[in-house]
């Protein structure tokens, strides 16, 4: 419960002035609630004329204490009730008693009606702080710890269990404000009427509140079991949607589906489970407060029955319908041990976003970069995703401006890795990666990252028109630009030939176009950025002959005049770079021109002659 209050405190303190308007017209409902209620006493005497006792009119005095106030009060309310009942009859007074119940009976449910209308904004807002909290985050956070997590389950987190919060935890919010101002009121109220069966009362409640409790505290591992259930079934949605090819072309239909049905036949036993206990909180708690109503009844009467009570027949019916009115806010306390627990699995695991550790962090004194002016330098670089395997070994080399360097070598040499150094989605173990001889981990990180472009071997696209996604990332780009530069990237021909042009949607991740299409499309966003640095990640090795032709052409423009890194599987795109380096291993174990290196007869020649092959 302590980590309860803490999430309540860090997210409900924005809404101070709703909780505080919820506390004011929640204890103005209890108290109408006490004043309706207690019309019942005058109305039970009337209708079965308990009393005879004379009342007569007691004035005011400042010197009264408050008890001697209130009884004050009282006397005169009976004195009026007395004086009405012999001047119109008792039943026009009773007539009157009720349409006084009814009009405080009124006031006291607008009061209830607005205090919960109040903690609207509240329930709504906290969950969408918390989504917008999340979803903050998961941009914050590096690329490193999403290779460590499956998208389904970071998908699960961000619907399922944000929405498992909003239902378990945000739904007992306006129940916690509420019923302890309830309780605390009808407490103090049963007191005045009568101590004694108060005391006797409370001796009874804990016994129950530790049955319930005893029920409920499985409910939070059920739940958390639960909630990795329903991210194991979004994982393999996710992973399905994106494998149909492969699942199709393998006819692996039967497979898949049995692992789906697996997962979804464990999710139902265990949501099972939870739903039953979750089930069985209303008619325990109604079942405990039956039986609480029961014993006081008998204590309460015995009491009276023997002629030896503080309190008579009327008083005590209203005392049994004020206690009656405390058991509902507490049953709500016992249907919240199963909510909340069960909400809190869900904030354990939005937590292990929120609070994962972000490891590229700026400096307080950072740097601003504002042009590339020389060179880049690697020195001694050493890198390693995790203790058992070093990926980079060593690497010391610089690329001087407005030079092209060429990257090869074998699938898993460490290519990629290498150019995610510069714009820091990794940092290094060891060495310095420098610009213009400020080791990037000084500068400030948006700044290092605007001077580079990139352009991947799978394109990444947005589900969105094709203008935004050439626009994509540039404030306030002209049309004419992001013109200009689809047809620097050979793509402004294919645009105009689509429904809507420029506004034509491509769809998820780009669908509705060809691999050589959405590659042009990736280029024209790199141009209109206009990076004094660029990096292309095997940029034309997914494609056709034709489409190549035309995306290296686009390239070709591209790389005019800037620092070009360039990893290459195909050497016949490389050959004109300033520099190739060949890696092996995580080393460097070749480096010269195309000329140079095939002279050398080692690894790149032979990787030339197969290609040639």
């Amino acid at each position: 419960m302590i980590q309860f209050y803490k999430i309540l405190k860090e997210y409900v303190r924005p809404y101070k002035k709703y909780v505080s308007w919820a506390i004011i017209l929640n204890i103005l409902s209890a108290i109408l609630n006490i004043f309706s209620f207690s019309m019942l006493i005058p109305i039970l005497r009337i209708l079965f004329k308990m009393s005879d006792k004379v009342y007569e009119y007691i004035a005011f005095s400042p010197d009264m204490s408050w008890k001697e106030y209130g009884n004050t009060i009282m006397n005169n309310i009976y004195w009026w009730i007395n004086q009405t009942s012999d001047s119109i009859g008792g039943s026009w007074t009773l007539f009157i008693l009720c349409m006084f119940l009814g009009i405080m009976t009124l006031f006291k449910t607008l009061s209830y009606f607005a205090s919960s209308a109040v903690m609207v904004p509240i329930r709504t807002g906290v969950v969408q702080d918390i989504r917008r909290k999340l979803y903050r985050k998961i941009l914050d956070l590096p690329i490193g710890f999403f290779s460590q997590e499956r998208k389904g389950d970071i998908i699960a987190r961000i619907t399922g269990d944000v929405s498992e919060i909003e239902s378990s935890i945000m739904s007992t919010l306006d129940m916690l404000i509420k019923n302890p101002i309830l309780i605390i009121i009808y407490f103090l109220t049963m007191l005045i009427i009568s101590w004694q069966l108060t005391i006797f009362t409370i001796l009874i409640v804990p016994a129950l509140g530790w049955i319930m409790g005893v029920i409920g505290r499985k409910l939070r591992r059920q739940s958390t079991e639960a909630q990795e259930l329903w991210s194991d079934s979004m994982s393999l949605v996710e992973e399905t949607l994106g494998g149909l090819r492969v699942i199709k072309a393998f006819t692996a239909e039967k497979d898949i589906n049995k692992r789906y049905n697996q997962i979804t036949e464990d999710l139902k036993n265990k949501v099972a489970k939870v739903s039953i206990r979750q089930a069985s909180a209303h008619p325990v708690s109604e079942f405990l407060g039956t039986v609480l109503i029961m014993i006081v009844l008998w204590f309460g009467g015995t009491l009276i029955l023997s002629d030896s009570s503080s309190i008579d027949a009327a008083t005590f019916m209203f005392y049994m319908v004020i206690l009656y009115s405390i058991i509902n806010p507490l049953k709500d306390f016992a249907k919240a041990t199963y909510n909340i627990p069960k909400g809190m699995a869900s904030v354990e695991r939005v937590d292990k976003i929120l609070k994962a550790e972000n490891t590229i962090r700026e400096k307080k004194n950072a740097i601003a970069i504002t042009e590339f002016k020389d060179s880049i330098q690697m020195q001694d670089i050493t890198f390693s995703y995790s203790k058992h395997k070093t990926i980079l070994k060593k690497l010391d080399f610089s690329i001087k401006k407005g030079h092209s360097v060429a990257i090869v070598g074998e699938s898993g040499a460490g290519k990629s890795t290498l150019v995610d150094l510069i714009p820091r989605f990794y940092d290094v173990n060891s060495g310095v990666i420098s610009i213009d001889g400020v080791d990037i981990r000084d500068l400030k990180i948006n700044d290092l990252r605007k001077m580079i472009g990139y352009v991947n071997q799978e394109p990444i696209l947005f589900n969105d028109t094709i203008y935004n996604n050439i626009a994509f990332g540039v404030e306030n780009a002209k049309a004419e630009d992001v013109i200009a530069a689809a047809k620097i990237a050979n793509a402004h021909d294919f645009i105009m030939e689509k429904e809507g042009g420029y506004q034509c949607n491509i769809g998820d991740r780009g669908t509705k176009l060809s691999g050589g299409q959405r590659q042009r499309i990736s280029i024209a966003r790199a141009i209109l950025k206009n990076p004094p640095i660029l990096i292309l990640d095997e940029a034309t090795a997914s494609l056709d002959t034709e489409s190549e032709r035309l995306v290296q052409e686009a390239l070709i423009r591209l790389m005019s005049n800037r620092t070009t890194i360039a990893i290459a599987h195909r050497l016949s795109t490389i050959k004109n770079s300033d520099e190739i380096l060949v890696m092996s291993d995580g080393k460097i174990v070749e480096r010269g021109k195309h000329d140079e290196l095939i002279a050398l007869k080692g690894y790149y020649k032979r990787l030339n002659d197969m290609q040639s092959l």
